[in-house]
Order: structure tokens, then C-alpha cells, then sequence
């Protein structure tokens, strides 16, 4: 018996009507067609009339409503919503002192001094991508770059996750390999002349020493006449090696801004450090050094250079050393002057926790400078 059926409009043909409740009682599947005519000849289905509807579609729109539901409540939830803001436990002075004592009872919240250290320490984690260069430069001796150098390095090694290496480059027997304590007596020599065979970074880390901060240094050769011949390549097969394993590369160079391998290190150079100490000859060698860049085309480099007046005598005499940032301020990013510290003055290993309170705070600054410009910085 055929199923009764359901009367349309002229020239529409009928569908047949299933009694609700029967087995297979469905609609027939009609193809869905834009509002207008139907291609067939047929008029388009008046609003209201049952539709089909791919299952797939109604279950990923469920799925994504259940899933916004979720986060709503799981903002409804969260930390920041539900706990009472407290206050950050001090870390130094009377605050530390009355907050050890009552046994956090009573927390009178940081000082400044914290409040500083933090946001410095806040900077100086900033993000990095890739392996980040960055090189010592001064055409003066004895203003202390190597110690510069050694200290920076550390402060980022014992701040940051990271591989921090510092390289010595100088080509008269440098003495960055003194300001930790010696685990080998391979230098960057024996790095290249093995290059072929370090595939991974315990390959590397043979040819280098670690001091308590993770700061690790690849030494130069020890006699100078091996040393002259460090050359622009030599220093270039370096970095491209190391950049592979570690991801911040400084770089403690000789005075002489002419030897072969300087072309190198500014070549590869993400950033300049300029060093200069608190005397009046100091200031000028630092000076002439910016001169001397901007005259080669580096200008971009000294734009962005970090210049350090690191007061390696316990007093700078008559000089105003507030007009000497100055100078440096209005030729480069940033200026950071570090204090005399008599642990530094010793010449031997540096212990960042020997140093005197205001040098650590004056490192960190140094630090924070210098991760400024990691924003940008791409592999």
C-alpha cells in the first residue's frame, strides 16, 4: 500500500507522508539550494520546512561550545581571581630581618632596593632567540675590559637559563682565562683544529672552562707568537661554531682595533660594549674608539653600544664623571658606571658573591642594558 500524500503547490511534485512513530519515518533527503529559484524549477522551500544537517557540523559546534564554557569557568577559577593579593616577602635589610623573626607573620613587603633588583633581574630575562654577540672593545689598556667582560658574563650565566661562553680574542696573551678557575688547557687552537669532530655540546664543553656562576671561557693561546695569527677567519669559524651550542657569545678583544681578527668581531657583533675607565685618558680612548667606528661604518654599532665607566681606582681625582656619562650618553643607548670594588682590584678569579652589594646592583644594571636589545633578535 502506498503512503499517503501530502498535498504542494502547483507544479511541485508531492512527497509521500509517513505515519510518525513508523520505522524509517524520515524525511527524504532534499538537496539544500541558495535562496531563489530552484535550479530544477522547483520554489524554494518555504521558511520552516526541516532541513538535513551535517551530524559533523552540530558536534564540532557543541564541542566548541562546551569548550568556551570551560574557560569561562576555568577564568571564574583562577588564581588571580580567587587569592588575596600578598605582599612579596622582603629580601634584604630590616624587612628581611622582621619577616625571619615572626616567621612571615608579619610581612612589611620589599624595599625599594628589592622592588629594583627585581625589575632589573625582570630585564635582564627578557626572552632571547638564536645566539646573541656581543664584544668588549676599548683602544685603551688597563681599563679593566677583561674583568668587564668575565663579571657581565657571569651575571648573565647565574641569572638566565642559558649558555653563556666568553671568548678571548685578544691577541697579546690574554688573561680572561684567570678570572675563572681553569678546568683544561685547551684553547681556542684546539677547538679549531678539531672543529670536525664536536657534533655535540659535551664535545665543546671539553675545550672549556666553567666557573661557579655557569659562565664558561674558551682561552687563547697563551704564547703571542701563536696568537698573532688569530685571524678574521679563525675568529669566524669560532663564533659560527659556537653559536650553535651556546645562545649569548661574549667576546673580550685586544686594544688594537687593526688586527686581522677585530674585522671579524664586528663583522658578527649583535652589540658593542665600550669600555672606558673613571681618568680623563680613559674617557678619550673610549671616545676615539666610537670615532674611529663611525669613520669605518659602524656607526649603526655605536648607536647601539653600551658604554661602561668602570672606576678601577678607589678615587677618580677632580674628574666629574657625571659630565663624562654625559658625553657617552648623547653618542650611544645606555651608560652604566660601575664602582671600585676591591675584590675586582685583586686581578684574581671573580666571585659575583664576593663583591660589594652596589657592584652586583651596578652589574645587574649592566646586564639589563645590554638584554634590551634581544627584542628582535631572530635565528
Amino acid at each position: 500500500m502506498a503512503p499517503p500524500t501530502r498535498p504542494g503547490p502547483a507544479g511541485v511534485p508531492q512527497q509521500p507522508q509517513f505515519p510518525p512513530g513508523r520505522p524509517g519515518a524520515s524525511m527524504p533527503r532534499q538537496p539544500v539550494h541558495p535562496a531563489g529559484p530552484d535550479p530544477t524549477g522547483g520554489a524554494t522551500p518555504p521558511r520552516g520546512t526541516a532541513r538535513w544537517t551535517d551530524p559533523g557540523a552540530v558536534a564540532a559546534q557543541e564541542a566548541q561550545q562546551a569548550r568556551s564554557g570551560s574557560s569561562r569557568q576555568a577564568t571564574d577559577l583562577s588564581s588571580a581571581r580567587l587569592l588575596r593579593p600578598a605582599p612579596r616577602p622582603p629580601q634584604s635589610g630590616w624587612r628581611r630581618l622582621v619577616f625571619t623573626l615572626t616567621g612571615g607573620a608579619i610581612n612589611p613587603g620589599e624595599s625599594p632596593a628589592d622592588i629594583r633588583r627585581r625589575e632589573l633581574t625582570a630585564r635582564v630575562n627578557k626572552p632571547l632567540l638564536g645566539c646573541y654577540k656581543i664584544a668588549m672593545l676599548s683602544l685603551k689598556g688597563g681599563v679593566g675590559k677583561t674583568t668587564v667582560t668575565a663579571t657581565l658574563g657571569a651575571t648573565f650565566a647565574s641569572h638566565r637559563g642559558d649558555r653563556v661562553v666568553a671568548v678571548d680574542a685578544n691577541p697579546d696573551r690574554g688573561t680572561l682565562s684567570q678570572k675563572i678557575p681553569l678546568e683544561t688547557s685547551a684553547t681556542v687552537r684546539h677547538l679549531l683544529r678539531d672543529a670536525q669532530r664536536v657534533r655535540r655540546y659535551t664535545d665543546v664543553r671539553a675545550y672549556t672552562s666553567q666557573g661557579p656562576s655557569r659562565l664558561e671561557v674558551l682561552a687563547s693561546e697563551q704564547d703571542p707568537a701563536v696568537s698573532e695569527a688569530f685571524s678574521e677567519e679563525d675568529y669566524r669559524r669560532t663564533v659560527t661554531l659556537l653559536e650553535h651550542f651556546y645562545n649569548i657569545v661574549l667576546t673580550d678583544c685586544g686594544t688594537g682595533l687593526m688586527h686581522s681578527a677585530m674585522y671579524g668581531v664586528l663583522g658578527m657583533a649583535d652589540q658593542l660594549i665600550i669600555v672606558s675607565s673613571g681618568s680623563i685618558d680613559g674617557a678619550r680612548s673610549a671616545s676615539a674608539t666610537m670615532d674611529w667606528l663611525d669613520a669605518h661604518g659602524h656607526g649603526d654599532l655605536v648607536r647601539n653600544s653600551v658604554a661602561v665607566l668602570n672606576c678601577v681606582h678607589r678615587s677618580s681625582g677632580g674628574v666629574d664623571l657625571d659630565r663624562v656619562a654625559e658625553h657617552f650618553a648623547a653618542r650611544c643607548r645606555a651608560v652604566v658606571r660601575i664602582p671600585f670594588d676591591a675584590h675586582l682590584e685583586e686581578g684574581a678569579e671573580v666571585d659575583l658573591e664576593r663583591l660589594e652589594p652596589d657592584t652586583q646592583l651596578a652589574l645587574l644594571e649592566l646586564a639589563a642594558a645590554v638584554a634590551d636589545a634581544f627584542e628582535g633578535v631572530v635565528v
